[in-house]
């Protein structure tokens, strides 16, 4: 039984590529009065302290973080490893078991750890960040997609309960960060008018 959301748009890359089965997919979009490169400048500079309870709830669960990490800078360090990046995309992975109280996540060296990952009782997770440009010259829409792949049976179990338990907020704190950056962008295009 897969809980999944239906993607909204595909990414600049083949995500399937890096996660084709997973248990567990979400989207988030957001457009924006704003084209394609200050958009995406604009999602690189959101911080976890400018959001409300997401930033909280990865700090909880990442001890160490700090505060002004942006959210780029998180996805691109240990447990995080980045898979792929190009001008207007992001994608980052992480891997362990993601149910636990303790930081109990794999060190990775990069993409080949990433793809090669089969530890029992764990799983996979990819986080992609992309924007796309249209309709129009000064429009453009950043998007988010997470997916979580399990390794086996009992990983399975473990994290249909974790989402039993999350899922119904993911919804409501996903795209704060979005929100956000689409906001920065378009103050930015006003600024320069």
């Amino acid at each position: 039984m897969q809980r999944m959301a239906k993607p909204h748009a595909r990414a600049a890359i083949d995500l399937d590529a890096w996660l084709p089965a997973p248990e567990i997919v979400t989207c988030h979009e957001r457009r924006a009065q704003a084209d394609a490169d200050r958009l995406w400048a604009a999602a690189r500079s959101v911080r976890l302290s400018d959001t409300g309870t997401i930033g909280r709830l990865v700090r909880w669960r990442i001890p160490g973080v700090p505060p002004d990490q942006t959210f780029v800078g998180l996805l691109a360090e240990d447990p995080f490893t980045v898979l792929d990046e190009g001008p207007h995309h992001s994608i980052s992975g992480l891997c362990g078991r993601i149910w636990t109280l303790q930081r109990d996540y794999a060190q990775l060296d990069g993409p080949d750890d990433f793809m090669a990952w089969d530890a029992p009782h764990t799983v996979r997770v990819l986080f992609a960040h992309w924007v796309t440009p249209g309709p129009g010259e000064n429009s453009s829409t950043l998007h988010s997609e997470a997916r979580v792949a399990p390794t086996d049976t009992f990983a399975t179990m473990r994290l249909r309960a974790l989402w039993l338990a999350v899922g119904p907020f993911e919804r409501l704190i996903g795209a704060e960060p979005l929100a956000l950056a689409a906001a920065r962008a378009q103050s930015a295009g006003a600024a320069r008018r």
